[in-house]
């Protein structure tokens, strides 16, 4: 009410002060009827009075000068009358425009407010923004409210393999059924996720984090937080952001959780804690082998202009590894048919060769070569581990991260120190 009552007061001194402008200026046209020229022609004849009644003149040069001075008298007088008249508007119109001003002026400026303003929104000093950041932060939807807003899932996209489709039913089938099984769950996620069946995608993951407890790695807790944020389509909720949160403290390195730890930032009204977790991303060593770069690179500068600075991405690399995959083959689905447990076995095998023909042919994000090694060493070929984690070693030489990732795998599985 306050903001109404000064913007109103100070509307009311604007108008007036244009009002009076107008109303003093028809007055001032008025007065001024009477010319500098009529003034002295009139003081010229005082003059002349005096000098005839002092005798320092004669009387008949005084009489010619009475007759010549009160003629230029009439004359200027008529002249300066005819003036004021021509420059003077008339009463009535003076009142009309002083009214259609303090119209504009008042009503116009309220418009005006009303429709471009933000009535009763706060100052925004550095201090308010980080309070409404943090307000906005505390005060989030949850995971499970934003998922039961959104459509479910319309079914595998129309360009997936029928066969491989099949192959994924029988896998949720057998999974159902082994509730314990890790490598059954962390490979379901693999494959929800490439349907794009992202809540189904995140559950997997979650039972994989429980089976693993205290075991669980950065790249597990950051993979679940992925999988969450797909499911709310790109939200960040507050059960994404704690695991977020749990990788960094695991890897403090961990490529995926700065990146999603920066969206999330961006969410919430704090661009500059994103911008500075971005551009370490985009100008580490080796980022060209992030997954994340080309989002960052294309983003960044926006992002930049967000937090207040003045930035220019460097240019992109050439040869960044590439994502992509194929679906398993109509033997594999065949051979799903009436399962026998060394069949269903040969089955997760021959998925897990999917994913280890497409990172030999096409590269991949360090993610996935860290999960190809944890489950190989899960279903016991320790061996393809080893040689899956050395050439790893080798497309990710000079990252450092990377590397620690890696090594990190191989070591749950057994193939590292």
């Amino acid at each position: 009410m306050s903001f109404w009552i000064f913007t109103g007061a100070l509307a009311l001194v604007a108008t007036g002060a244009m009002v009076v402008a107008l109303l003093r200026r028809r007055e001032a046209a008025t007065e001024g009827s009477a010319s500098f020229d009529v003034q002295v022609y009139r003081d010229q004849l005082k003059e002349l009075e005096r000098d005839m009644a002092r005798n320092t003149i004669g009387k008949a040069e005084g009489e010619r000068a009475r007759v010549e001075i009160s003629r230029r008298l009439l004359e200027a007088d008529r002249k300066a009358q005819a003036g004021s008249r021509a420059g003077e508007a008339p009463a009535g119109l003076t009142y009309v425009t002083a009214a259609l001003v303090a119209a504009i002026v008042i009503g116009g400026g309220f418009y005006l407010y009303d429709q471009m303003g933000a009535a009763g929104y706060p100052d925004m000093g550095l201090e308010i923004r980080k309070e409404i950041a943090r307000d906005v932060r505390e005060n989030r939807e949850s995971q499970e409210e934003v998922e039961a807003t959104l459509p479910e899932w319309a079914g595998p996209p129309p360009e997936a393999p029928a066969d491989y489709v099949a192959l994924v039913e029988r896998l949720r089938e057998i999974v159902s059924t082994r509730p314990d099984e890790l490598d059954g769950h962390m490979l379901l996620a693999d494959h929800e996720e490439a349907l794009g069946n992202f809540v189904a995608a995140r559950r997997a993951q979650a039972r994989v984090l429980e089976i693993k407890g205290a075991e669980a790695t950065a790249g597990d807790h950051s993979r679940l937080a992925h999988l969450m944020i797909l499911a709310a389509e790109g939200y960040v909720s507050p059960e994404a952001e704690s695991h977020l949160a749990r990788a960094m403290e695991l890897d403090p390195g961990n490529e995926t959780a700065r990146f999603l730890t920066g969206v999330m930032y961006d969410q919430t009204g704090r661009p500059d804690f994103a911008f500075r977790m971005w551009r370490q991303l985009l100008e580490q060593p080796g980022a060209s082998n992030s997954p994340w770069i080309g989002i960052i690179r294309d983003n960044i500068e926006g992002l930049a202009a967000r937090a207040g600075q003045d930035y220019t991405a460097p240019p992109a690399p050439v040869g960044a590894p590439m994502a992509g995959g194929a679906g398993p083959t109509a033997e594999d689905v065949e051979a799903a048919q009436d399962m026998s447990p060394e069949e269903q076995q040969a089955m997760i095998e021959g998925m897990i060769n999917q994913l280890s023909e497409r990172l030999a042919t096409e590269g991949g994000p360090v993610g996935d070569w860290a999960r190809l090694i944890n489950v190989l060493g899960v279903v016991g070929n320790t061996e393809r581990a080893k040689r899956v984690f050395e050439e790893g070693l080798g497309v990710f030489a000079g990252n450092e991260e990377a590397i620690a990732l890696l090594t990190d795998a191989a070591r749950s599985a057994g193939v590292s120190e």
